[in-house]
C-alpha cells in the first residue's frame, strides 16, 4: 500500500500557494502596465497550479516502474522537443532565447520536460548497468546524451538550464557509485568549457564582470543585481509588509520571475527568507529520506535525480539575488512565475 509523506506533500502546497500570493504581489503593477490587467501573472500561475494538483494526483495512482520500461520514448519526446523548438515559427523567442512553444498567452518550455525526461534515462542506465559504470566506458553513453541536450538547450540558448540538468546528472553519477577520479576529469572539461562558452558570448563576459562590481556597470550588466540587492537590504526582520515593495516599481526587471526572492526578503524581511528556506529543507529532506529508504535501485536514483535538481535550482538561485555568483537566468522552483517549471515540479 503506498504511503503518503505529509511533510513533503504539504510543503509542497504551501509553497506553490505562496509562491502565487508573491507573484501576485510582485507582478500587478507590471502586469496593469503591460497588458491592462493586475491579475495577469498570478491567473496564468494559478491555472497552471490547479492542473498540476490534478497531474500529481493522476501520476501518483501510477506505478513508477512503467517510466523503466517507456524511458526511450520519454527521452525520444523531449529532444524531439528540445529540436522543434530551435525551428522559426514552431518556437518563440522570449527575453532573447528561443526556448518557448507559445500557445496563446501561455508559453511551454521544453526544457523543462527534458530535465525530468534525462533523469528516469538515467537512472534507468544506472539501476540495470552498476558493473559497468564502474569504468569511464560505461558512462560515455550518459555524457555523450548529456553532450547533446546541453548543445541543444545553448542553441536556445539558456546556459542557466543547461548547468542545471549537468550538476543533476553528475549528482546521479556520484550516488551512482562512479569512481571520484572521473568527476575530476569531468571538472577539468567542464571549466575548459564553460570559458569557452563565455568567451563564445560577450554578453556572458559583461554578466562575470558585472558580479565581481555591478557598480562598474550601474545601468547595463549591472543594473538587475544591484537593484535586488537595493531590495533586499532594506528588508530588516520583518520587511515593508506583503504589497509594499518599492522596488517592483519598475525598478527590479520583471520581479515576479528571477528574482521574487529579493521581492519577499524585502516586503516579508529575514523571517520571510527563514520561511522560504524552511521549506525547500523540508521538501529537499524529506525527498532525500524517501530516495534513502527506497530498496528499488531505479526508484532511488529516481527520487534522488528528481530533489537533488529543486535542490540545486533552488540555491542558484537565491545565490544569484544575493549577489554571490552571476545572474545566470534561472527561476526559484514553486515560486517564480512559470507555468512549464511550475506543472514538473
Amino acid at each position: 500500500m503506498k504511503k503518503i509523506d505529509w511533510t513533503l506533500l504539504i510543503s509542497v502546497i504551501v509553497i506553490s500557494v505562496f509562491g502565487i500570493l508573491m507573484i501576485y504581489s510582485a507582478s500587478y503593477i507590471w502586469a496593469e502596465y503591460k497588458y491592462g490587467d493586475a491579475l495577469k501573472y498570478v491567473k496564468n500561475q494559478g491555472l497552471f497550479f490547479i492542473v498540476g494538483l490534478i497531474l500529481m494526483i493522476i501520476i501518483s495512482k501510477i506505478d513508477y516502474k512503467i517510466y523503466l520500461k517507456k524511458f526511450n520514448l520519454i527521452l525520444l519526446f523531449c529532444l524531439a522537443l528540445l529540436i522543434l523548438v530551435l525551428i522559426p515559427g514552431i518556437g518563440t523567442v522570449r527575453n532573447g532565447s528561443r526556448s518557448w512553444f507559445g500557445i496563446g498567452s501561455f508559453g511551454i518550455q521544453p526544457s523543462e520536460f527534458t530535465k525530468l525526461g534525462l533523469i528516469i534515462f538515467v537512472s534507468k542506465y544506472l539501476a540495470c548497468n552498476e558493473k559497468s559504470t564502474k569504468n569511464f566506458k560505461g558512462i560515455l553513453p550518459i555524457l555523450g546524451l548529456l553532450v547533446l541536450i546541453f548543445g541543444l538547450i545553448m542553441l536556445q540558448p539558456d546556459f542557466g538550464t543547461g548547468t542545471i540538468i549537468v550538476m543533476s546528472i553528475i549528482g546521479l553519477l556520484f550516488v551512482g557509485g562512479v569512481n571520484f577520479k572521473y568527476f575530476i576529469r569531468l571538472g577539468i572539461v567542464g571549466v575548459v568549457g564553460i570559458v569557452g562558452l563565455i568567451l563564445a558570448a560577450p554578453y556572458r563576459l559583461s554578466r562575470i564582470l558585472s558580479f565581481l562590481n555591478p557598480w562598474s556597470d550601474p545601468l547595463g550588466s549591472g543594473f538587475q543585481i544591484i537593484q535586488s540587492l537595493y531590495a533586499i537590504g532594506p528588508g530588516g526582520l520583518f520587511g515593508y509588509g506583503i504589497g509594499n515593495s518599492r522596488q517592483k516599481h519598475f525598478f527590479l526587471p520583471e520581479p515576479q520571475t528571477d528574482f521574487i526572492f529579493s521581492i519577499i526578503s524585502e516586503e516579508l524581511g529575514f523571517l520571510g527568507c527563514v520561511i522560504v528556506v524552511g521549506l525547500f529543507i523540508a521538501i529537499c529532506y524529506t525527498g532525500f529520506k524517501i530516495s534513502k529508504n527506497c530498496e528499488d535501485k531505479f526508484g532511488k536514483y529516481l527520487s534522488f535525480g528528481i530533489i537533488f535538481q529543486i535542490a540545486f535550482q533552488a540555491c542558484l538561485n537565491l545565490m544569484v539575488v544575493v549577489g554571490l555568483i552571476p545572474v545566470t537566468g534561472v527561476t526559484l522552483p514553486f515560486l517564480s512565475y512559470g507555468g512549464s517549471s511550475l506543472l514538473i515540479t
